[in-house]
């Protein structure tokens, strides 16, 4: 069936925008799904002794080093091959992964081993999603008409959130429904198997997408880089840097200001795994109401003005919002998650397409993948278990906070020398 095509967006149907979008769901479903599920994998694979919640953040940090690998690989594919042929191949690795972590065995029924299948099939899951949200920011801004690029491409957030959103809802009840003893023996299975469920849907749809026009513009030019590695770091090592810089303040903002807090409020803030769940189903709400609303504010005002703001509110908040959080009042705590997923959200939607602006089309998604995906896996995947660390050491429950201003302190210089890439009016 032909694709109705829109005629203000180069040659790509609404249809295969929309595709791409919400496809980026998938890779956030499963890796906030780990997080919101910490404490129960801690009982199921590592025993639930004293320490074993930072050790199954540990897994997900060690796996998550894994991405920046898994973002050069499918980014070098999208640059050589085409962006379409890169998000199949990574989605299809992703289904697989997020099938056999639903059937592992548990510590209980083969030992420890248990928890080294789980971190290998994290390790494959991290490899795969490293070119699946790069793959996604390059298509929506390749295919997005040049005065809604902010909006096009927070779509990738939006629908990342939407992703979350469903984790912390199929998750919240799966706990609320069972009670501990089959939540620990089978009923930890159900959101992952929802999981490759979706993910096996939305490869079946992805195979309908349409190919970037940027990519049909490389080849007809004959463009194409041939070493998309060695092109990037020769060409574009000045935007990969400022890459990192955005995306590190992304990461943290989102990864510690958003995912972490169910494992906080369950360890530090008082509250029961079900309550701290639902709070989060809260806040992937707010996020996907703040993600299109900033995307359209940075096509209006620019990127570099709406960075500046969120990176300013993420130096002053974020450590008050967690001391609220910590106090017990669960209207606090809902203040507290709001106003750290509005931040988050904001950064991601703004993010994504500044650091794509900040790349040419040929190797894309190879600088993508060595500036915004490595920061992503040294802010993101790391910065949760630092923050759980510093909390038992410390006994200060702000720490997480401080720990999100420090990364906007240094990166707030980068964001002042940021040049505007927003497409001039015409």
């Amino acid at each position: 069936m032909t694709a109705i095509r829109d005629p203000g967006v180069s040659g790509v149907s609404r249809r295969s925008l929309a595709l791409a979008a919400f496809s980026t769901m998938v890779e956030w479903y499963d890796f906030t799904l780990y997080l919101y599920m910490a404490t129960i994998l801690s009982r199921v694979f590592f025993g639930g002794v004293a320490g074993s919640l930072a050790v199954t953040l540990a897994a997900f940090a060690v796996s998550y080093l894994l991405r920046p690998l898994g973002a050069l690989a499918f980014g070098s594919i999208g640059d050589r091959y085409g962006r379409r042929a890169a998000m199949l191949l990574s989605m299809a690795l992703m289904t697989a992964a997020m099938l056999a972590t639903a059937l592992l065995p548990t510590r209980a029924q083969v030992g420890p081993g248990a928890a080294g299948a789980l971190l290998a099939l994290r390790c494959v899951m991290s490899f795969s999603v490293g070119g699946e949200y790069t793959g996604v920011v390059a298509y929506l801004l390749e295919g997005a008409r040049r005065d809604r690029r902010g909006l096009v491409t927070s779509g990738a957030a939006a629908a990342s959130e939407i992703g979350a959103l469903l984790a912390a809802a199929t998750a919240a009840l799966t706990v609320g429904s069972l009670e501990t003893a089959a939540l620990d023996a089978w009923g930890w299975r159900i959101p992952f198997l929802v999981g490759a469920a979706l993910a096996a849907g939305v490869w079946v749809l992805r195979s309908w997408m349409e190919e970037s026009p940027e990519f049909d513009r490389q080849r007809a030019r004959g463009t194409v880089p041939k070493d998309p590695v060695r092109h990037a770091l020769g060409a574009q090592r000045p935007a990969i840097a400022r890459g990192f810089a955005i995306s590190a303040l992304g990461s943290i903002t989102y990864y510690v200001g958003i995912t972490y807090i169910p494992a906080f409020l369950t360890s530090v803030g008082g509250s029961g795994e079900g309550r701290s769940l639902w709070l989060s189903t809260v806040a992937a709400a707010v996020v996907i109401l703040v993600t299109p609303a900033t995307g359209m504010l940075s096509d209006r005002w620019g990127r570099k003005p709406v960075l500046l703001a969120l990176c300013a509110s993420a130096i002053v908040l974020p450590a008050a919002m967690f001391a609220l959080m910590a106090g017990g009042d669960p209207s606090a705590a809902i203040l507290g998650a709001v106003v750290l997923a509005g931040m988050g959200g904001g950064v991601s939607a703004v993010g994504a397409v500044a650091t794509a602006e900040l790349l040419p089309g040929e190797g894309r998604m190879t600088g993508l993948a060595l500036g915004a995906t490595t920061a992503t896996a040294i802010f993101g995947g790391l910065t949760p278990l630092i923050a759980q660390l510093l909390i038992e050491h410390t006994g200060w429950p702000p720490v997480p906070g401080a720990m999100i201003a420090a990364v906007a302190a240094c990166a707030l210089p980068v964001l002042l020398t940021l040049p505007e890439t927003r497409p001039a009016r015409a």
